[in-house]
């Protein structure tokens, strides 16, 4: 295993473990080091094949707490986005490409995280249309999902068991992640070149995601957030120089 492939499967790891134990989002963690270490052409889709594994093996887990009939819309309105990001995907340039990174990264690190309202099906459908299109560009997406779920399973002005927002989001993750997977495929996109290490950052991923949860990492927790932004947006910023080094073609 050369040196990227070690360093990717350790993000994995990482990313999955502090998730676990901090709940802080590993996926944007996991795209923005998987930007610098792999080619542009890669990825989006091998973040979405690793991503699909973690959220499979949530949803296997919590099963019986799934809400079907939220995942039914969800899907729905992915189908939609997917064929509307196909057209994104092949115009997209490799400097536009770090650029929308760059720029997801920045803003899903340092925006106050919006709060939904009680969303009907239709509206989950809808979401379900504009973050699957959104994800086939910048990837993660993870949390604007969880955001739509948790408003749409909320009956009364009060919240959904945890259980069943955590369960019904990652069944809706992985059919959004299956899906990218068919549209990449379908671009001719070589999945045989990286089987091995998508493979290995998956099981890297139960890993940290199994001690994460048994890790209680709450001494500090505010502070190491604030590292983590910080070395988020220092990844970001180095995405936005690349992107301006190809648009001016230094």
């Amino acid at each position: 295993m050369d040196l990227i492939a070690l360093s990717l499967v350790a993000c994995s790891f990482l990313a999955s473990f502090t998730t676990a134990a901090l709940g802080i989002g590993g996926g944007t963690f996991m795209l923005a080091v998987m930007a610098q270490l792999l080619p542009s052409a890669a990825i989006i889709p091998v973040h979405a094949a690793v991503q699909l594994g973690s959220n499979a093996g949530r949803t296997a887990l919590l099963l019986t707490k799934v809400d079907w009939s939220a995942v039914i819309a969800f899907s729905v309105g992915a189908l939609i986005g997917i064929s509307v990001s196909a057209q994104w995907v092949i115009a997209l340039s490799t400097p536009t490409l770090m650029m929308c990174l760059g720029l997801f990264i920045l803003s899903s690190v340092w925006l106050p995280q919006s709060h939904f309202s009680q969303l009907s099906r239709l509206k989950l459908g809808l979401g379900g249309t504009l973050t699957t299109a959104l994800s086939s560009v910048v990837g993660a997406t993870g949390p604007l999902v969880l955001g739509l779920v948790r408003a749409h399973l909320r009956k009364d002005g009060l919240p959904a068991q945890p259980p069943r927002i955590v369960a019904t989001a990652a069944a809706c993750l992985s059919l959004q992640h299956t899906v990218k997977l068919i549209l990449f495929g379908a671009l001719g996109f070589q999945w045989w070149h990286y089987s091995e290490l998508i493979a290995l950052m998956i099981a890297a991923g139960l890993v940290g995601t199994f001690l994460g949860k048994k890790v209680l990492l709450k001494t500090h927790a505010s502070r190491f957030d604030l590292w983590l932004k910080c070395l988020l947006s220092v990844l970001a910023l180095r995405l936005l120089y690349v992107a301006g080094k190809g648009y001016l073609g230094w």
